[in-house]
């Protein structure tokens, strides 16, 4: 559901840890797709541009989900890392087969009595469905201005998680 440029941003509460723990999400997936395929190689001595990401993958090194691999001077995901990400795309999955023929309004209510947590499923659709792979074009697509072309300042903002919330305005 998309919104117009200027439209309100709905309320939420998101701590830097849960940010944190969604960027590491988007890391990896980039992570595994790499270069050749649309993701993206993290060198151990990162980019201007991804800098904003180095508690992710300190994060996700501590975890044991990724690992600095010697020769290439890169991380790369470990076994656990593959798995993990594996148990995230059947998750993902299950939500798109069990609510893509709902609209929202009837997909909340749903997710509200089981507990689930909205930001979650919806972030878990979108990073499955590749929707902010390219966060700058997923900006546009959504009609925001100004643009964020910094993709890590954008993962790691206010701004990215309120834009996802608003798919569920409709429903509150």
């Amino acid at each position: 559901m998309d919104h117009p440029a200027g439209a309100s941003l709905p309320m939420i509460s998101i701590s830097d840890d849960e940010k944190l723990t969604y960027a590491a999400l988007w890391v990896l997936k980039m992570m595994d797709l790499g270069p050749k395929k649309g993701g993206l190689e993290f060198p151990v001595t990162l980019p201007h541009a991804l800098v904003p990401f180095e508690p992710v993958l300190e994060s996700l090194a501590i975890d044991g989900l990724v690992e600095l691999h010697r020769r290439s001077g890169s991380y790369r995901l470990t076994p656990a890392g593959i798995e993990y990400l594996g148990a995230l795309i059947d998750e993902a999955e299950s939500y798109v087969e069990e609510f893509d023929d709902m609209e929202v309004e009837d997909m909340v209510p749903i997710l509200r009595r089981r507990n689930v947590d909205l930001l979650r499923v919806r972030f878990l659709w979108g990073w499955y469905q590749g929707e902010f792979d390219d966060p700058v074009l997923f900006q546009q697509r959504r009609g925001q201005h100004p643009i964020e072309r910094d993709a890590a300042s954008y993962l790691l903002s206010d701004a990215f998680y309120a834009e996802l919330m608003r798919d569920y305005e409709s429903s509150n």
